[in-house]
C-alpha cells in the first residue's frame, strides 16, 4: 500500500495458495511500505482477488498483465513488514483505484466528449 496516498484501501482478507503478481513497473516494491530494500517473502493474494477480473491484473497498481500473465513478476515483502509481522495482516491487493487516478479517468472522459461534440456540430 502506497505510504504517500492514504485513500487507497486494501483487500485484507485471509491470503490463499494464490502468488500476487505485479507489473513490470512495481516490480521490487514491497505491496505495503513500497521499498525496494531487501525482498523476502512472497506475496499470497486470497482466493477472491486471484480469480475473475483481478486475476491477470497487478496487484498494486492495477495495470494490465497480459492474458496469461506473461508479463507479471512474483511479488516479495520486504524484510522489514517481515520483521515486524505485517506480511501476516491479510491480502495486500489494492481494491480502489484512489482519487488521483479516478480524477484523471474522469477528466480524460470530459475531454473525449467535448472533442466529439465540436465534430457533430
Amino acid at each position: 500500500m502506497s505510504r504517500h496516498q492514504y485513500d487507497l484501501i486494501q483487500c485484507m482478507k485471509q491470503p490463499g495458495k494464490s502468488v500476487g503478481l505485479v507489473c513490470p513497473q512495481c516490480d521490487g516494491k514491497c505491496p505495503i511500505c513500497d521499498s525496494f530494500v531487501k525482498p523476502t517473502a512472497k506475496v499470497y493474494i486470497c482466493h477472491d482477488c486471484s480469480l475473475g477480473h483481478l486475476y491477470n491484473k497487478c496487484i498494486t497498481c492495477s495495470n494490465y498483465l497480459g492474458d496469461n500473465c506473461e508479463s507479471g513478476v512474483p511479488a516479495y515483502y520486504c524484510l522489514e513488514c517481515v520483521r515486524q509481522e505485517k506480511h501476516r495482516e491479510g491480502c495486500p491487493r489494492i481494491v480502489n483505484i484512489g482519487s488521483l487516478k479516478s480524477d484523471m479517468i474522469f477528466r480524460k472522459k470530459k475531454e473525449a466528449t467535448k472533442s466529439t461534440n465540436g465534430l457533430l456540430r
